[in-house]
């Protein structure tokens, strides 16, 4: 998959996209991050890439010109989206859904916002959630590594994406390793033991727990399974109720 990313500070992209998960992925070939500074396609010299609002106003907005020209001379992968906070809310299925592409560029806006005129040329705006960051890069990277994780080869083991939160509509069970007791607290017995089928049964319904407690929007959008019934009357004894 080739990402691309346009942005005025391209080192963080770089820097962070060459260590750990990110870094192993691209020296595997899963994933190729590219990036590219829309200062390289400025007409002044000062290098601008902002200017005032019209119709007055607090700060500055990204004008149009050098973003434009950026997409443009260096044929980036589509789709193209741009990391606003008006965008799709950014969650796992929005994940999944970009993992199957071939690529996608993605574009890091700063000051007040980015000129209209861009926006309406993109083919989406993605949003990290309802919360204001002073510019894109960190929903870029939040992007790219939730994608790639996703994408078979982006972690060590495919595995991991699959269990983990998310995946199926819950949040992940309780997660333990050694020792089995520190100051005090014990490991669960269950999960000490090699019972693979009833660890596992222990788990959802852990899953299903932390879930309807925690996150009761997701729960309500979550169908239970009769096997789903089964894991929670095994492990507290009792129906689940809605």
């Amino acid at each position: 998959m080739n990402i691309a990313v346009i942005t005025i500070f391209p080192e963080l992209i770089d820097q962070y996209c060459a260590t750990s998960i990110m870094g192993r992925a691209q020296a595997r070939g899963v994933v190729s991050v590219s990036t590219f500074d829309p200062r390289d396609q400025t007409e002044d010299a000062h290098r601008s890439v902002d200017d005032t609002p019209f119709g007055g106003g607090a700060g500055m907005v990204m004008t149009p010109g050098p973003l434009l020209r950026t997409v443009a001379a260096n044929d980036v992968p589509r789709p193209l989206f741009a990391l606003t906070p008006s965008g799709r809310p950014f969650t796992q299925a929005l994940a999944t859904e970009l993992a199957q592409l071939d690529g996608f560029t993605l574009i890091c806006g700063r000051y007040e916002g980015i000129d209209q005129r861009v926006l309406d040329r993109c083919d989406g705006e993605i949003s990290l959630g309802d919360f204001v960051l002073a510019g894109g890069e960190i929903a870029a990277l939040a992007v790219i590594e939730a994608v790639t994780r996703l994408i078979p080869g982006g972690l060590g083991n495919d595995l991991s994406a699959i269990e983990e939160s998310f995946s199926d509509g819950l949040l992940e069970h309780p997660q333990y390793t050694k020792p089995a007791e520190y100051d005090g607290v014990e490991v669960p017995e269950i999960v000490r033991g090699g019972h693979h089928a009833k660890i596992e049964r222990w788990r959802r319904a852990m899953a299903m727990q932390r879930t309807r407690e925690r996150r009761p929007d997701l729960w309500a959008a979550y169908r239970v399974t009769d096997e789903d019934r089964r894991a929670w009357r095994e492990v507290f004894g009792e129906d689940l109720q809605p």
